[in-house]
């Protein structure tokens, strides 16, 4: 039962997943992504992201997601077949169909639940480790605020692998807006204390980009 040719479609396709997974590591982590993602990203905005979203977009590097998604189609599928053949005997035509596409739907909701952290571990392989990769990004409050007058708060923002990070950050001492959660900013600055951040499609964002401004953090 376990090596029978009804299961080759999903050794064929765990194979897939292996050799996608192989393409990760060899690729560091899957930066060749970045190109399709950004154009799948203008995708997800345009249709309020609910396919996307499910399939897992934008939570992994594309080919983790595919590497993931295959892998698991393959075992999940040969698993339950291998499974029911033993119990049944036989399941027909229409009952490999069920199998197929069951497993291909649990695939997608799985590999969208673990994309994210095994994400993170791969792209460890071709990772840029300067700090310095988030300035210019856009990040995302995620505590109540970042107060004016230098206090510390913190921003969500996705570095060049598309890994969600949680970093410090604080105004600039010429900053005149403070940004709530939920709002966006720019990381413009790294500080010895954090990243200095602006509110994005603000004064002080026009303030930051007038020529001659060179705003600083107070150390």
């Amino acid at each position: 039962m376990l090596f029978s040719l009804l299961n080759l479609p999903y050794w064929i396709l765990l194979g897939v997943g292996v050799g996608l997974f192989l393409l990760v590591i060899l690729a560091g982590g899957g930066d060749e992504d970045l190109e399709v993602e950004a154009e799948l990203d203008s995708e997800l905005e345009a249709d309020g992201g609910s396919l996307w979203s499910w399939l897992g977009v934008g939570e992994a590097p594309l080919i983790l997601l595919l590497a993931l998604d295959f892998s698991l189609w393959g075992l999940l599928g040969w698993l339950v077949q291998v499974t029911l053949l033993g119990w049944l005997g036989s399941l027909g035509n229409r009952g490999q169909f069920l199998v197929l596409m069951g497993s291909l739907v649990v695939a997608i909701g799985l590999g969208r639940w673990i994309a994210r952290p095994i994400g993170l571990a791969f792209a460890g392989f071709g990772e840029d480790a300067s700090e310095e990769r988030l300035i210019g990004r856009v990040g995302t409050v995620s505590s109540q605020e970042i107060p004016l007058g230098g206090r510390i708060g913190q921003v969500d923002v996705l570095d060049t692998h598309r890994n969600r990070v949680t970093v410090s950050a604080r105004l600039p001492e010429w900053a005149t807006a403070a940004p709530k959660r939920g709002q966006e900013v720019i990381l413009i600055e790294r500080g010895s204390q954090g990243y200095v951040v602006i509110l994005k499609d603000s004064p002080d964002e026009a303030h930051w980009l007038r020529p001659g401004s060179s705003p600083t953090l107070p150390e």
